[in-house]
């Protein structure tokens, strides 16, 4: 399920991002979308591809990745998040949800920290 007024258009922060067409209330799920799930051997291959950037650590114990279908993997982060997601190991999915209001035209964006929250530096910058 994704919201027909989700779509995918250039970013300021670089790349491509998710932005509405509609203004969004705060507490809609906006997507919920399947993930393809990567092994710990197969998450070590990936790393080593552009794929790394898209996907995300995967279970209990972080050590699968699962890529997101539908635009999952095409949020970008913002430690000032306007959507938090939710990942559901039994099922396989990904939902994303508004924490704020969006107004038509804005760039949706998660914290990939996984809390909307947390400043820690992101494990691409810490290298």
């Amino acid at each position: 399920m994704m919201l027909p007024y989700l779509f995918i258009a250039p970013s300021p922060k670089g790349g491509k991002g998710v932005y509405t067409s509609k203004n969004i209330k705060s507490g809609t799920t906006i997507e919920i979308s399947p993930v393809l799930i990567f092994m710990k051997e197969e998450a070590k291959l990936i790393e080593q591809t552009k794929l790394y950037n898209y996907v995300f650590e995967w279970g209990n114990n972080k050590k699968k990745r699962a890529l997101g279908l539908g635009y999952i993997s095409m949020y970008n982060h913002h430690y000032n998040a306007n959507c938090i997601y939710e990942m559901d190991f039994v099922e396989n999915t990904m939902s994303i949800i508004t924490i704020k209001a969006i107004k038509k035209g804005e760039e949706l964006f998660i914290n990939y920290n996984a809390t909307p929250d947390d400043t820690k530096p992101l494990w691409f910058n810490a290298k």
